[in-house]
C-alpha cells in the first residue's frame, strides 16, 4: 500500500477518522474531506502534514466535492482509493411520524453523497486500476420497522454491488462495508460493547491490501454481543 493515495470523505470523526489513521500507518498518502476543517486539521496533524492534505466540504454538494477531488490530485498526481464513507441518520424513526426534513438529509448524505463521490473520481480509478470502498450498513440488508436510514443503507447496498460490475469492466474493485453497530459520535449514547471503529477501519484496509487478482466485494461485520 505504501505510496497508494486515498480519498476518505466523512473523515473528521468515527470509522473516517480511524480509517485514515490506519492508512497512514500502511504508507499510504492521504485526501481528508469532511464539513469540520478544526478536526480535519488536527487529524493531519497527527497524521503528519507531509501525508495527508485536507479541505473542508460538505459532500452532499457536488461543487465542493469536485474541487476535493481536484485539489487533491493535483498534490499527489493520482488517486488510487477512495474511501467514501459520508453518513447521517434520523432523530425521529418510522414514516408516519419522521421528519421529511430529516429523510432529505439523509438522502442528500446517505444517497447523494455516494453517486457524487464515484461520479468524480471514477475517472481516476479507471486509470490506476483503483479501488472503491463504502460504508453501507447491516441495516443495509435486513428489515427495520419503518426506517427511511434503512431504506438508503440498502440504496447503498445495492449500488456497491452494482458498482463493482461496472468497475470490473476495466480492472477495478469495490467493496462495500456493512458493519453492525459500531461505538461512534453517530450514537448519543456510548456503545462501548459493540463493534470500535479501528474494527471497521480493519476491514477497509483488508479489502485493499487484498491481492489485485482477488475484489473482495463485500466485509459484513457485526459485534459479538
Amino acid at each position: 500500500m505504501t505510496n497508494k493515495v486515498m480519498l476518505i470523505t466523512g473523515a473528521t470523526s468515527g470509522i473516517g477518522r480511524a480509517t485514515a489513521i490506519q492508512a497512514a500507518s500502511e504508507g499510504m498518502k492521504l485526501i481528508l474531506t469532511g464539513r469540520r476543517e478544526n478536526l480535519l486539521q488536527e487529524l493531519a496533524e497527527e497524521i503528519g502534514n507531509e501525508n495527508a492534505v485536507y479541505k473542508a466540504a460538505d459532500a452532499s454538494d457536488i461543487e465542493q466535492l469536485k474541487t476535493v477531488v481536484e485539489n487533491g490530485v493535483a498534490r499527489w498526481g493520482k488517486l488510487d482509493v477512495v474511501f467514501a464513507n459520508a453518513g447521517t441518520g434520523v432523530s425521529q424513526p418510522g414514516t408516519e411520524f419522521g421528519d421529511p426534513h430529516e429523510w432529505k438529509k439523509v438522502i442528500d448524505i446517505n444517497v447523494n453523497a455516494l453517486m457524487w463521490t464515484a461520479k468524480l473520481t471514477l475517472p481516476y480509478l479507471r486509470t490506476q486500476k483503483g479501488h472503491f470502498v463504502l460504508t453501507s450498513s447491516v441495516a443495509g440488508r435486513t428489515s427495520h420497522v419503518g426506517s427511511i436510514y434503512s431504506s438508503s443503507k440498502w440504496f447503498a447496498y445495492g449500488f456497491g454491488i452494482n458498482l463493482a460490475e461496472e468497475m470490473a469492466q476495466w480492472g477495478g474493485r469495490c467493496t462495500t462495508i456493512c458493519p453492525g453497530m459500531v461505538n461512534t459520535p453517530f450514537f448519543d449514547q456510548a456503545k462501548p460493547d459493540k463493534l470500535d471503529p479501528l474494527d471497521v477501519a480493519e476491514a477497509v484496509i483488508y479489502a485493499v491490501n487484498a491481492n489485485p487478482r482477488n475484489n473482495v466485494r463485500e466485509v459484513y461485520l457485526m459485534p459479538t454481543n
